[in-house]
């Protein structure tokens, strides 16, 4: 059977959370409940940490997030304040070796380009700690847009933003589900592991030497 074959890659899109930048909202917790405290919340049956931030990640206001939060678990109210308060401790960490990748892709003139889940109000500061954000050409922010990865519509406006076909990009990033939405739309998408396996990847496609 005739497989066609992928146009030639042209782009790098990367997502940016633990593939970029470590994200431990653990020890941003910590800092007002201490490591323990911090773990037991995370770990919680009657509150979901990772779906209360998704729908931040998706547009809604901190003031709201914690508000409805306090209001339905007040118990964890000052864990839930300390998220936000302590933020640039939950992104303290670059991910050197994808930092590196990335310079090179920078310097070889690689078109570079972020899709990334993250809240409008905290991303400047995520801006402002690692200045290496700087190479991309844009940064497409789901709190932004009201829309967050895996749903369809934030990829349609990915394709809006890189302004080529999203065939032509390939896009990293460490969710399985995330990345299945991304091929769906369209993008050479690769799950993120390790950068062994990411620079192997993108020297396979010309992007690296290498391949």
């Amino acid at each position: 059977m005739h497989v066609p074959r992928r146009p030639r890659a042209t782009a790098v899109v990367f997502d940016i959370g633990d593939v970029l930048i470590r994200w431990d909202p653990r020890a941003a917790i910590a800092m007002a409940v201490g490591a323990s405290e911090a773990s037991r919340f995370l770990a919680a049956d009657d509150f979901d940490f990772g779906a209360w931030n998704h729908l931040q990640d998706g547009g809604r206001s901190w003031e709201e997030a914690e508000s409805t939060a306090a209001e339905s678990h007040p118990h964890w109210r000052k864990h839930t304040v300390a998220y936000r308060a302590n933020f640039a401790t939950a992104i303290e960490h670059q991910v050197d070796d994808t930092v590196q990748i990335l310079g090179e892709l920078h310097r070889f003139g690689v078109p570079l380009f972020a899709l990334t889940n993250w809240s409008a109000e905290l991303f400047p500061v995520a801006r402002e700690r690692h200045t290496f954000l700087g190479v991309f050409e844009d940064i497409v922010v789901s709190g932004e847009e009201g829309v967050a990865k895996p749903a369809p519509e934030i990829f349609y406006i990915l394709a809006r933003r890189v302004g080529r076909p999203l065939p032509e990009c390939v896009y990293v990033d460490d969710n399985p589900a995330n990345v299945r939405a991304a091929a769906h739309a369209g993008l050479d998408a690769l799950v993120f592991t390790d950068t062994g396996h990411l620079r192997g990847d993108l020297a396979a496609r010309g992007l690296l030497p290498g391949g």
